[in-house]
């Protein structure tokens, strides 16, 4: 069931009940497509479970909610078939690139190499991007590997991070404060602004990570 509700006098928030999944995503990519051509929508961002609708104050908004659940509900009874580039991010695992591997490892009473194997075996689907500009937060982590964010997050966080945050793992585009357990770090760039468009992955692209070094 989705919900709507109102977040200011222009904006519309979308939200589906947890847990997030590839399917429901792939529809709010689609719903977010068909958003876009309503008459006075402005822009539609689409968040983790949720998309927001920004109009403008012209808009009708109870006629919007009524097309916007129509939609939705359209979408519902069609098949998911959106599928983007897959892309192989090289990673540098462990030492001074993933401080944390060792402690991912102890948690999950395995060895590093263990960890390592399971986050570079599966296909990851960018689900949104956010937090900064770049970063994609990948569905598709592993039960076993989900971990809990750090008890104290780090004040900085190297451009370039490959880490885990509970039950999803991301790259941190530019460096900053965070509290997700480092695995590795990748020198490929996220976010250039002299490449169109600036950003490597968008949502719905594909990540595979391959360990291109392992510091044990």
């Amino acid at each position: 069931m989705l919900s709507i509700s109102y977040t200011s006098e222009h904006s519309l928030l979308c939200t589906l009940p947890p847990p997030a999944t590839l399917s429901n995503q792939q529809r709010l990519w689609r719903m977010a497509d068909e958003a876009n051509t309503l008459p006075n929508v402005l822009e539609v961002v689409v968040g983790m479970n949720n998309l927001t609708v920004f109009h403008d104050l012209n808009a009708d908004t109870g006629v919007l909610m009524e097309i916007l659940q129509q939609r939705w509900q359209t979408l519902q009874h069609q098949s998911s078939t959106h599928q983007g580039r897959l892309v192989e991010i090289p990673v540098h695992y462990g030492g001074e690139f993933g401080e944390d591997l060792q402690d991912v490892a102890r948690f999950h009473q395995t060895t590093p190499e263990d960890i390592i194997r399971r986050h570079t075996e599966p296909t990851y689907t960018v689900f949104m991007m956010g937090f900064q500009p770049g970063f994609p937060y990948l569905g598709g982590l592993p039960d076993n590997l989900h971990t809990p964010r750090r008890d104290v997050p780090r004040t900085k966080v190297p451009a370039g991070s490959v880490g885990i945050g509970g039950s999803q793992t991301g790259i941190y585009p530019f460096s900053s404060p965070g509290g997700w357990q480092l695995l590795g770090k990748t020198e490929i760039a996220l976010f250039d602004l002299t490449l169109s468009p600036p950003v490597l992955l968008k949502a719905g692209d594909q990540v595979r990570f391959v360990a291109e070094s392992i510091r044990l």
